[in-house]
């Protein structure tokens, strides 16, 4: 499979066009012998459907391939850049191209998903600028709508359609336009109390929240999750968003749902998206919510930003 790069960047970005479970087949299994005849690690982070197919036509080759459950590692998409691709790149020689074969997007991810997924897609160009590395992303064109599809084009610089060996450069690709266009404020919250919070009252606000989400319904391993995310976020807060801010919390289809609202403004989109250096101190906290949440989704402008972040009951 020839993967054409944009300019000298080692960092190769393809997307799967695929129709049907042959074609799934013809693009992702020889892209993963290839890199397993190059004595290249090689991952494959796909949905447990797809992982099965891969495997059985892999056979024994498979022994040598390190395989993931998208919908379980990726359930959350600002968790899979540094708790999927990066994690498994990062571990790998330096100078090693990897190979990974990551699909973010299937049918039936939600709309509240959905634009965290295509952020995702975007900033993997920026994650992996300059690495040595090929991402192979598939698109059901069967299941996923044209909207969808028509954002493979602007999130990957070069497409394969099929079981073309050859991929082509995207004229659409724009991945800073689509990660501004995603940034786009979030859904009307029900009524839900506001409180409101600084730094003298951090302690009572982790406690008023994970009370309400153990009422609403989280299991308490849960909510030990949910007092990680609101320490970090109301954190931020108080030392980055203007030293005061605002939480809620309600129960939404299945979720106890948390947001917490100040006046700061993220400039970074990588940001709780790219994994953090051993020596690094401090800088971890949107890391850290987005490995532990469900799914967090973002809006930020010059009014302040806004992090929601999902639970499943």
């Amino acid at each position: 499979m020839s993967t054409a790069t944009t300019g000298q960047d080692p960092f190769v970005h393809p997307a799967l066009l695929y129709g049907d479970e042959r074609e799934y087949l013809d693009g992702t299994v020889p892209f993963v012998r290839a890199a397993l005849t190059a004595g290249e690690p090689v991952a494959v982070a796909v949905p447990a459907e797809n992982l099965r197919i891969i495997r059985d036509a892999l056979g024994a080759d498979g022994d040598g391939v390190r395989f993931l459950d998208m919908r379980e590692a990726g359930r959350n998409p600002g968790r899979i850049i540094p708790g999927v691709l990066r994690a498994f790149a990062d571990a790998q020689a330096p100078g090693t191209r990897v190979h990974i074969v990551g699909e973010p997007v299937w049918a039936g991810r939600s709309p509240a998903e959905y634009p965290a997924c295509v952020q995702h897609e975007a900033l993997i160009n920026a994650a992996f600028r300059g690495r040595e590395a090929t991402v192979l992303c598939p698109y059901d064109t069967r299941r996923l709508p044209p909207e969808v599809i028509a954002d493979a084009y602007a999130t990957h610089p070069t497409l394969l359609r099929g079981g073309s060996r050859e991929a082509v450069r995207s004229s659409a690709y724009a991945p800073e336009a689509v990660v501004a266009r995603y940034n786009e404020p979030l859904p009307p919250a029900p009524d839900a109390p506001v409180v409101r919070f600084d730094a003298d009252s951090l302690s009572d606000t982790r406690h008023l929240v994970t009370g309400e989400g153990a009422r609403l319904g989280l299991a308490p391993a849960r909510v030990e999750d949910l007092a990680l995310v609101i320490a970090e976020l109301a954190t931020n807060s108080v030392v980055h968003g203007g030293g005061t801010g605002t939480v809620r919390v309600w129960a939404e289809d299945g979720h106890v749902v948390t947001e917490v609202c100040d006046k700061g403004r993220l400039t970074d989109p990588l940001a709780g998206r790219r994994p953090a250096p051993r020596e690094q101190r401090g800088g971890r906290g949107l890391l850290l919510v987005n490995l532990v949440a469900d799914l967090v989704r973002v809006h930020t402008g010059p009014e302040g930003t806004a992090v929601r972040c999902w639970f499943a009951r």
